[in-house]
């Protein structure tokens, strides 16, 4: 409902608090992926690069398993198998029935995978360096945000405003 101090704009998609964190993020993956361009590592997206180090650390894994150690759902990481088998970073072999299937990776992926742990490594340094510069680190402020969910979730919160919106009714 708007008020003369705070008018609603006429799309509600032009308002995004935390659009430029969103932004940011996508930038400095943008920087991830051109080091994989100029190291000439072709056909890694950034995304996966999670799921390829767990292969190689851990071994073929289920899309179940490979899921849940990532905090993933099946249906996400069944799509990204599906990618990255097309990209002939994994494959897929028969589980211990029908409905599963066991993700290894393909030698390609084992070609490339020390140099994106080394990248992994890198990138965790550099973020901890750049959280350093910071006066309040992003790192506190993902704790400090998840002990205000704790306290009242975010589902909680967007149903207690849409309950006072006539258009949610």
């Amino acid at each position: 409902m708007a008020t003369d101090e705070t008018p609603e704009p006429d799309d509600p998609s032009e308002e995004g608090l935390w659009r430029p964190l969103w932004a940011l993020f996508r930038e400095m993956d943008g920087d991830i992926a051109r080091l994989y361009r100029e190291a000439e590592i072709e056909g890694v997206r950034t995304t996966w690069v999670g799921e390829l180090l767990r292969l190689d650390r851990r071994g073929p894994m289920t899309i179940r398993e490979l899921a849940d150690s990532m905090g993933h759902s099946h249906s996400a990481l069944s799509q990204k198998v599906a990618a990255m088998r097309a990209a002939g970073l994994v494959d897929t072999l028969p589980g211990e029935d029908a409905r599963t299937k066991r993700v290894t990776l393909t030698d390609r992926a084992r070609s490339v995978v020390g140099r994106l742990a080394a990248e992994w490594r890198a990138t965790e340094r550099a973020s901890r360096e750049l959280e350093a510069e910071l006066p309040y680190p992003l790192s506190q402020v993902v704790q400090d945000m998840r002990q205000a969910l704790e306290r009242r979730s975010f589902h909680d919160r967007i149903a207690a405003l849409l309950a006072e919106d006539p258009q949610w009714r």
